[in-house]
């Protein structure tokens, strides 16, 4: 019988002491929740984190549609000698586009060997260049979006948070037209390069009247062209959400805020001199100057005004005025009042 292994203090050992400890998921999880309390998923639901969700995702599906193409066609050369006729050969190609070294075999139609015939053409450079502002997009809408619910207050705090945004989002910007207009041209010409009638020219058995060559299936490119409508929207999305940050770093509200210009005020002595000329003039008046009414008995500078005050004179002054007038009207004798005091003068004289 085998003796049960001891320690080093000669003590048996428990059946589990020698099994490694599984490390404990509870202070993780707690981490976990913890963090996902604090985060302020609201922001998403808001113009500034919802376009960045659209960018997140628009980007996934620009690299991708691109990045992992690959596509075939096929041709047929038909031989006077049907032996050497090759019915089916197939022409594969992929990402990143290196056509000039894509190659595949066409029959000579003069004996059994075949030759090499190479595609022309190399347009890694627009293709990887697009993809790679794709990964990138994606990397930093990642984390702004981190950002966004986890960490906004410190997003907006000193505003320097909105101001780097703003100008990255303003790079981004630019490079999604610089690479999207750079991918179009280059499928562009992705396109000349396998399209089958054009790679038939370049065999030089179908140049022969007696053979006879055609194509069999052209190359799906709809995944390509999808990938450059991905990445015009992905301007259009990173365009418009340079609308959102600007918002977002309070330049607007400290333009709109600001308090307009003061008037500088006028010197005290010309308050106090107009205020004595007013009072001299209202006192001159009021000593017996007789109002020069006009003909409907009203002064022609002076209007009636019982609710505001009129520039330079009293709302009292002015109904004063008025009222003389109106009672000199009244004490005027007419024509016909000194036409018959005359009459009346006459017969008393006789």
């Amino acid at each position: 019988m085998v003796a049960p292994k001891t320690n080093t203090q000669g003590v048996a050992p428990k059946p589990n002491q020698w099994k490694t400890p599984l490390p404990d998921t509870r202070d993780l999880e707690k981490a976990v929740n913890t963090l996902v309390t604090r985060g302020r998923f609201g922001v998403l639901k808001v113009p500034l984190g919802f376009v960045k969700v659209l960018q997140w995702f628009f980007a996934i599906f620009a690299f991708s549609t691109c990045g992992s193409y690959s596509g075939m066609f096929k041709i047929a050369v038909e031989c006077k000698s049907w032996v050497q006729s090759d019915l089916s050969i197939e022409v594969e190609f992929e990402y990143p586009f290196r056509l000039h070294q894509e190659y595949f075999d066409a029959p000579t139609c003069k004996s059994e060997y075949k030759e090499r015939v190479f595609l022309t053409g190399d347009y890694s450079s627009s293709a990887e260049f697009f993809v790679t502002i794709g990964v990138f997009a994606f990397l930093y809408s990642t984390a702004a979006l981190s950002i966004y619910v986890f960490f906004f207050e410190k997003y907006k705090e000193n505003n320097k948070g909105p101001l780097i945004d703003l100008g990255v989002t303003g790079v981004f910007t630019f490079m999604w037209l610089v690479s999207s207009a750079a991918w179009a041209k280059g499928l562009s010409n992705v396109k000349t390069a396998t399209n089958p009638d054009e790679v038939i020219t370049m065999i030089n058995a179908c140049e022969e009247d007696e053979n006879r060559c055609r194509e069999v299936h052209d190359p799906v490119m709809s995944g390509l062209n999808t990938s450059v409508a991905f990445g015009f929207i992905n301007l259009v999305l990173w365009a418009g959400n340079l609308w959102f940050i600007y918002r977002e770093t309070g330049i607007i509200t400290d333009s709109v805020l600001a308090p307009p210009p003061q008037e500088k005020p006028a010197a005290p002595d010309a308050h106090v001199k107009q205020g004595a000329n007013e009072q001299e003039t209202y006192t001159n008046k009021q000593a017996g100057h007789s109002p020069d009414c006009s003909q409907e008995g009203y002064p022609q500078d002076v209007q009636y005004s019982q609710g505001s005050n009129q520039q330079g004179a009293p709302t009292s002054f002015s109904n004063h005025i008025l009222f003389l007038c109106h009672r000199k009207r009244r004490n005027k004798p007419t024509v016909s009042h000194l036409q018959s005091t005359h009459n009346a003068t006459l017969h008393g004289d006789r």
